[in-house]
């Protein structure tokens, strides 16, 4: 049976169960990404590129415990630790990159931001510390802060990409294979997995303008965007889908922030860790290069995201650059403006948290001006409002 079979067919049972013509009028769904989701596909454009990870597995990250020394491969590492052998370690203490000396029988990647948002520069000093350091990756592109400030998905990859170009226009191409993205992973479930899949189109295809066919490396971790403190089991199943939409999306390193949001206990902090374990040891999504490859959905609304992270990405350029920019206060009223639209649709409970807005357990509220700041690019929870 071939496809311009099945679409009527499908039509007219949905049709009849609607008891209406009309049917796209009331399957339609609304999105705050400006992307077009249809209700069937039966067919796409045109196939994607099939871009493998920089790893061949998804690196399991823990924040560093000495109990876990024996047991974990990978940790994010904020103070020096001389015990370590044989680990993945991702710096993210400005000061003690400083005076890191890499081992040979260890793999040292930076997780420290050397963009300063709020003054619109790149800390060149840091830059050049960090790129003199025997690291696989020197130079951290921090936007988990845009996510998790407000920030679409396309604003969120065109900024990644603007703040490369930055990069390269200082310390020329060479450093396109010298950086690590840290990425913060939302609840849009199957949007995630488009976002990183797009990032790995559009990445690559900034890089094959100076001659290089790179893939970025991807570290994803969980967002606080949609975590609540009093409603940390909810917190727990939100940053499960989160992460499964990172591996399966084809992230080089995944990591867990805590469940608990405002506060941290050694329990916490393992089961955290331990909800990687159970993704990767249960399923082994983490081995695949790209899993959700061959999807109709994914595959469209990727090609979507993918032209509008680019076109934004040329929108930046023509307006004179990321930094350039962000000292104008664009950058910031453009998440705001967002983030603003996005906090909205949670106060009218088009955005559902269960145990927030939804058979809430909070009573109390805080007003949209109380929470955002038009000149200002910072995290903001959407249950703050209610907490």
């Amino acid at each position: 049976m071939s496809n311009t079979d099945i679409l009527p067919n499908w039509e007219n049972l949905v049709k009849k169960q609607l008891k209406t013509e009309d049917i796209y009028a009331i399957l339609k769904k609304e999105n705050l990404e400006g992307i077009e989701v249809k209700p069937f596909y039966s067919e796409i454009q045109k196939p994607l590129a099939n871009l493998p990870k920089v790893e061949e597995n998804t690196h399991l990250v823990a924040r560093y415990h000495e109990s876990l020394e024996e047991d974990v491969f990978a940790f994010i590492l904020e103070q020096n630790v001389e015990t370590l052998e044989q680990k993945t370690l991702f710096v993210n203490n400005k000061d003690l990159a400083g005076h890191i000396s890499p081992k040979e029988e260890d793999q040292y990647f930076s997780l420290i931001d050397i963009f300063n948002e709020n003054e619109g520069i790149i800390d060149d000093q840091l830059a050049r510390e960090l790129l003199s350091k025997d690291f696989k990756r020197n130079i951290c592109v921090d936007i988990s802060l845009h996510q998790n400030a407000g920030a679409a998905i396309y604003q969120q990859l065109g900024i990644a990409l603007a703040k490369t170009k930055e990069l390269v226009e200082v310390y020329g191409p060479d450093i396109l294979n010298k950086l690590i993205f840290r990425i913060a992973v939302g609840g849009n479930y199957f949007f995630e997995m488009a976002k990183l899949r797009a990032f790995k189109i559009v990445f690559n295809q900034l890089s094959k303008e100076y001659g290089f066919n790179e893939i970025p490396y991807i570290f994803a971790e969980t967002s606080l965007r949609n975590k609540a403190v009093a409603d940390t089991e909810n917190n727990l199943i939100r940053s499960t889908l989160e992460l499964a939409s990172a591996m399966i999306a084809g992230a080089d390193a995944v990591f867990s922030n805590n469940y608990l949001v405002d506060r941290s206990t050694d329990n916490s902090e393992e089961i955290s860790f331990k909800q990687q374990i159970v993704m990767a040891y249960e399923s082994i999504i983490n081995v695949f290069e790209d899993a959700s490859n061959g999807s109709y959905y994914i595959e469209d609304i990727t090609r979507q995201i993918a032209e509008k992270s680019w076109a934004l990405f040329v929108e930046i350029e023509e307006g004179g650059g990321y930094l350039e920019l962000l000292k104008q206060g664009i950058i910031q009223e453009k998440i705001y403006d967002q983030a603003v639209q996005e906090q909205k649709w949670v106060e009218e409970g088009k955005i559902k948290l269960i145990g927030v807005n939804l058979y809430p357990k909070l009573e109390a509220k805080r007003s949209i001006e109380d929470l955002y700041n038009k000149k200002e690019i910072k995290p903001v929870r959407w249950a703050e409002m209610f907490e």
